[in-house]
């Protein structure tokens, strides 16, 4: 089960009841957050979930609203009693970024750890899923994101029956371990069937629409995407800063075959995104307008 709240979906403002951009996911005991926009840590207070337990830290770009948050943030964490180290995953300058940034919190309790993106798509492990970073279009380095939680095949009874495999082993091949038995190996894919289909989220902001979205987006179970101006006028606005519309979003969700679109990231001005949402539901009918506290839950499919 993949947890999900958006923190804050503003662009380049906060505003009264809308905090600037930042994600956060729970998974097994593992906090991520994508972006930490000013008012990040006041919106997980006000869900009620923890500093401590933020391990990875992802940026999509380096633009203020998206990482002004971070110092005191990190401050949060160290005086909740985290000790263990975290990973700061960005692209090219996070190191320069943070550093600066780091100037007004520059003794932490637990060591940050650095990933710098250097390739147009990048793939990183991370306790039991797959978190994958792609380049987008915006007028700086910036990157989208994709967290996939594997899901193995069914247990086959009757495949360990024939192996003659003692039911003590039964759970670690489940879990996908290797056991060893009279110097034989036998690894998982011997008792279980194709795999299944897992979860997958995902995310990305400030870019106008490109192809590396429509590839790492396709099939999500939900992608949350920019929507930084709703009103069809803006056309002109979203070409020139290198943002997107409620319709241009609309068109890459039904392009990638989502299950589920929210739209975030939006426009000072554009105080009521949900009054623009009925517009492009003839593009793709499963969209929602994102809002602060938003949040869901992923399974796996029965």
């Amino acid at each position: 089960m993949l947890d999900i709240c958006l923190l804050g979906t503003g662009g380049m403002l906060p505003l009264p009841n809308r905090w600037l951009t930042s994600l956060m996911t729970r998974f097994q005991g593992s906090n991520l957050l994508i972006d930490c926009g000013e008012g990040t840590q006041i919106a997980i207070k006000e869900k009620g979930w923890s500093f401590k337990s933020i391990d990875t830290i992802c940026f999509t770009h380096y633009h203020a609203d998206h990482i002004s948050g971070l110092p005191g943030l990190l401050l949060s964490m160290g005086n909740s009693g985290r000790t263990e180290p975290v990973l700061l995953i960005g692209p090219i300058g996070l190191i320069e970024t943070v550093t600066a940034l780091r100037t007004i919190a520059p003794e932490l309790p637990f060591c940050i750890e650095y990933l710098e993106l250097t390739q147009p798509q990048q793939t990183i492990a991370r306790f039991g899923y797959h978190l994958s970073a792609f380049r987008v279009n915006h007028n700086i380095a910036c990157y989208g994101y994709t967290i996939e939680i594997p899901r193995a095949g069914k247990f086959q009874i009757e495949k360990a029956l024939k192996l003659n495999l003692p039911k003590q082993y039964w759970g670690r091949l489940q879990r996908g371990e290797t056991i060893e038995i009279d110097g034989n190996n036998i690894t998982p894919d011997a008792v279980l069937g194709e795999s299944r289909k897992g979860i997958k989220l995902t995310y990305c902001t400030d870019t106008r629409p490109v192809p590396a979205i429509i590839e790492a987006a396709k099939s999500s179970d939900l992608l949350i995407c920019e929507g930084m101006y709703g009103e069809l006028d803006q056309q002109e606005k979203a070409n020139k800063y290198k943002h997107m519309t409620f319709h241009e979003a609309a068109h890459l969700a039904k392009q990638a075959e989502v299950t589920k679109m929210w739209l975030t990231h939006y426009s000072p001005s554009l105080t009521n995104p949900e009054k623009f949402i009925d517009d492009i539901r003839d593009i793709f009918p499963n969209v929602e307008a994102g809002e602060d506290g938003k949040s869901t839950l992923l399974t796996f499919e029965e």
